[in-house]
């Protein structure tokens, strides 16, 4: 039952994947682009955290790393705009692997603690080789019409390859989680100490989720660089990699179909909801919503909102339904028979 409904849910993800453009204007198509480019990166988070449960504040720092591998290829070495994202993912992934290999000795807070320094040293590395990364004023990308004989427009062509790509991510991830070394990731996470007994190296499992989360998340900057057109050490900022991990919890953790509802936030709380909650908090408390780290109060009280409402994130809330439904349906039938037992 529960792999018919993942099936069914991600034929109406491609439905919806296809039709969306056709309804959309330029300015939206190209905003559900990028929901298809943080969806990947929360796939990988999900990988580590959802599934492993590791929790990384330094993601948002692999998304940087696969940004300007693309972007020195492309501007510095001439290469194809596409050709440069699996580049991208290597590299990260690899990053990802170097940092998760003495990661493995922290666990809970002193492990986010660590992730945390990612991307404050990411950010003085860039700073640092301004020949190589173009330090603070960065580098300045073509903008892509066409690939491969198709013409169409830059914003519904991001919008395409950010999906198809978002699409046969989420099959990986899914393929990822469901075979054997999925179950030692979920053993991982609900008893290092069973997952040991069992056999299971556990600094190796974290060590490999590391890698495979940051080489997501390296594909996730590729694609930003190439929407962007444009990346600098600010495209980057240190609460990108929050948001990313409350994206993750408000999709629902361990959940891959949550985590489109958490590209979703990811994307629209700092371009259309978030603006318009910081208007509305100003009409009826008078906040200035010019103040700096006004933004973070919006996600801090949509956080607390949704995991009041739905603890399990958006992915938890709607199995709660469904399986209510369910629920209900078997005490009608269970009533029905009683009743026909008695007459």
């Amino acid at each position: 039952m529960r792999g018919r409904w993942g099936f069914i849910g991600f034929a109406v993800l491609v439905i919806a994947v296809v039709i969306a453009p056709q309804v959309s204007t330029h300015y939206r198509t190209f905003q559900l682009g990028f929901v298809g480019i943080y969806l990947i990166a929360l796939l990988g988070l999900n990988i580590l955290t959802g599934f492993t449960g590791q929790i990384s504040l330094g993601h948002g720092a692999f998304m940087g790393v696969g940004a300007y591998v693309t972007t020195i290829l492309i501007v510095d070495h001439g290469w194809n705009d596409l050709l440069t994202l699996p580049v991208a993912g290597v590299v990260a992934g690899l990053a990802g692997l170097a940092f998760g290999l003495p990661a493995t000795r922290f666990a809970g807070p002193y492990l986010a603690l660590a992730t945390f320094a990612i991307p404050l040293s990411f950010i003085g590395l860039l700073k640092r080789f301004p020949h190589f990364t173009g330090g603070t004023l960065g580098k300045q990308l073509p903008s892509v019409h066409s690939q491969f004989g198709i013409h169409a427009n830059s914003s519904v062509w991001i919008y395409w390859v950010s999906w198809v790509i978002a699409l046969f991510m989420l099959v990986v991830a899914w393929l990822i989680v469901r075979g054997r070394f999925g179950r030692a990731l979920r053993s991982v996470r609900d008893s290092e100490i069973a997952s040991t007994a069992s056999g299971i190296s556990t600094a190796g499992v974290k060590t490999v989720a590391f890698g495979i989360s940051a080489f997501f998340c390296g594909i996730a900057g590729g694609l930003f660089a190439i929407a962007v057109t444009y990346v600098n050490p600010d495209t980057f900022p240190i609460d990108l990699s929050i948001l990313l991990l409350v994206g993750i919890v408000l999709g629902g953790a361990g959940s891959l179909s949550g985590m489109v509802f958490g590209a979703l936030f990811v994307e629209f709380i700092r371009i259309t909801w978030g603006p318009a909650l910081l208007d509305l908090f100003s009409q009826v408390h008078h906040i200035n919503t010019r103040a700096p780290g006004s933004s973070l109060v919006v996600y801090g009280v949509v956080l607390l909102l949704v995991l009041y409402v739905a603890p399990a994130g958006a992915a938890g809330l709607v199995r709660q339904l469904l399986t209510g439904k369910t629920a209900v349906a078997a005490w009608a039938k269970q009533s029905r028979r009683a009743a026909e037992d008695q007459a």
